[in-house]
């Protein structure tokens, strides 16, 4: 059984080995995302410090991170495309998702993913939004089947290539189930 909860300081180091992990297999598969110093320790501190990180604890470990932040994305500003109008003034961002090399191959991915989706849900985020290198088709694959739609591109994200842009709108009026 897998649980979501907020990330404390303790799992720092946990966080990190994953974020190291991430940026190898990335790099391993010639994709450039994560391969300038980022995410690091300082990231890592600041969405823990800020209540944004999300642990998802599967046998008692560590086993995937991932960010959900409402802070206005400037870069999303500025994308090639357009965002599904909707009523909420405010929109969810899903950042830094990433899965420990011990849990690969056991969907912990599309769990983490459909859990920080869920989290979006409790809080009463409507519109959740999520972005991806062009190269990472993992990544892709996953918001595809958790059911984003993509919305466009990103162009120069952060200084870096272009990302593609995915959106999913929720309804919070159930918190019950699960969508």
């Amino acid at each position: 059984m897998a649980s979501l909860r907020l990330a404390t300081i303790k799992d720092i180091d946990d966080i990190l080995n994953i974020f190291k992990s991430a940026v190898a297999l990335l790099k391993g598969q010639g994709i450039d995302q994560w391969q300038n110093g980022y995410p690091n320790k300082e990231q890592a501190v600041i969405d823990i410090q800020k209540g944004l990180s999300y642990v998802l604890i599967y046998e008692g470990e560590v086993a995937a991170v991932g960010t959900i932040t409402t802070e206005t994305d400037p870069s999303y500003t500025a994308i090639e495309g357009s965002w599904i109008e909707n009523d909420s003034p405010v929109y969810a961002s899903l950042h830094r998702i990433a899965v420990s090399n011990k849990f690969r191959g056991k969907r912990l991915g599309q769990l983490m993913l459909a859990s920080l989706v869920e989290k979006c849900r409790e809080l009463s985020l409507n519109d959740v939004r999520v972005d991806t290198h062009t190269d990472n088709k993992a990544m892709q694959a996953l918001v595809y089947k958790r059911g984003f739609e993509y919305r466009g591109i990103i162009p120069k994200y952060g200084g870096t290539s272009s990302r593609l842009a995915y959106q999913l709108l929720i309804d919070c009026s159930d918190k019950e189930h699960g969508g």
